[in-house]
């Protein structure tokens, strides 16, 4: 067995809960890696700004993967060293795109969110992820913010019917993946980023950051965006609640997040 040096976990589905809330199991068994030496990061699809109140509960240090992979950088956003933002040609393409089709689009930059009208999501923004929407006129913003990701919602069939259109006329031209949280598994949060993006490719630079061979990374996930961050990782290990996409490349299976899978893993392969 490997000498693990980085261990990375996802959020949502990994270690945050249907409740929202991280297990005090799993806090216990991160806190122990890091005093062990393991560097522990974070690999999530959230914004920077919605995982200030997650890495200061765990007190983790140094930088995490953001945007599904799109931003590596610390939680204050002082040190980045990654990253593979949205090109503005195509995020114009994408705002006249769901404009001639009434399709509802949210554009992120690494402070905040833009969308073009009031959503149903706007609570679950707001209250839940910390992340209040900046309501704007998108004209221009491809030329004056730096767009890490989109996002489309869908949590009823008109919605889905929206991003399957969007998806199809934007196909080899940006990269999709499909995100749940526990706490709303009725809502498909469909990121969009640069298809050079991925959780894994954002790995392999936070490893070379950072002088730490793959083979001495371990990986927890349970979502389809995931799958790459496992892949590339020299131990992948999906949740029980995983997808079975997800734990068909994983090399184990621990338990459901809320059976603290996190710890479960953490203590077979970090003792």
């Amino acid at each position: 067995m490997p000498e693990y040096k980085l261990l990375v976990i996802d959020l949502d589905g990994t270690i945050i809960d249907i409740n929202g809330a991280i297990s005090d199991e799993d806090k216990a068994a991160l806190a122990g890696a890091s005093a062990a030496g393991v560097r522990v990061c974070l690999s999530t699809g959230r914004v920077v700004n919605a995982c200030h109140s997650i890495i200061n509960s765990l007190s983790l240090n140094g930088c995490h993967i953001f945007y599904d992979g799109a931003l590596v950088c610390d939680s204050p956003k002082t040190k980045e060293i990654y990253c593979n933002p949205l090109e503005a040609k195509d995020i114009k393409r994408a705002v006249e795109f769901t404009r001639a089709n009434d399709i509802y689009l949210e554009l992120y930059t690494s402070d905040r969110f833009y969308s073009e009208k009031p959503n149903w999501s706007d609570e679950i923004h707001t209250n839940y992820f910390g992340v209040a929407p900046t309501i704007t006129d998108l004209s221009g913003i491809w030329d004056r913010e730096r767009i890490l990701k989109a996002e489309i919602l869908v949590h009823n069939e008109a919605e889905q019917a929206e991003a399957e259109l969007f998806m199809n006329e934007f196909n080899g031209s940006l990269g999709f993946s499909i995100a749940r949280s526990p706490s709303f598994p009725e809502i498909d949060f469909v990121n969009i980023v640069n298809p050079g993006v991925s959780k894994g490719a954002a790995l392999k630079a936070l490893a070379a950051h950072h002088g730490i061979s793959l083979e001495e990374v371990i990986a927890i996930g349970d979502g389809l965006n995931d799958i790459t961050l496992l892949e590339v990782a020299g131990t992948a290990v999906a949740m029980g609640n995983a997808f079975p996409e997800v734990k068909k490349v994983a090399d184990y299976i621990t338990l459901d997040v809320k059976d603290s899978g996190v710890a479960a893993a953490i203590k077979k392969f970090l003792g």
